[in-house]
């Protein structure tokens, strides 16, 4: 089972606040680990929604926002893409994880969507090309 971790947002992430030396400690080793467990895929942090843009899409029309963005509850500070066999596993891993933030924070785990989740709409065809484009992927 893939699994996307966000680590959400805070006022001190939105202002850009840098973390200190020994949470980069701390979170260099919760990575070693997720490494040494063939957990983690991939995984970065983001910088602030001030230096970012939205596109809003209404039928034809595209819209393009700066950031940043309102609710900062709301936004994502970093990812994690994980390889785990279930999400009892992702919440265990999870739970291990240094505080990602100078105070109170939440990390959230969703489960991608598989193509064996959309049943009968994905075709042999679109089945092949899926895979194809992950195997291209892969060899980069």
């Amino acid at each position: 089972m893939r699994v996307m971790v966000l680590v959400k947002a805070t006022e001190d992430s939105e202002a850009g606040r840098m973390p200190t030396a020994e949470l980069f400690e701390a979170m260099g080793k919760f990575n070693e680990e997720l490494v040494k467990a063939g957990v983690i895929l991939g995984g970065d942090g983001l910088k602030p929604s001030s230096q970012g843009k939205r596109v809003a899409f209404d039928g034809p029309k595209r819209t393009v926002i700066d950031g940043p963005f309102a609710e900062t509850r709301e936004l994502v500070a970093g990812y994690w893409i994980w390889e785990v066999k279930d999400m009892a596993e992702a919440v265990e891993w999870v739970k291990r994880c240094p505080n990602p933030m100078f105070g109170p924070s939440e990390i959230e785990i969703r489960p991608f969507y598989e193509m064996s989740d959309f049943g009968d709409v994905v075709t042999p065809e679109i089945r092949e090309r899926d895979e194809r484009l992950r195997d291209q992927l892969k060899d980069r």
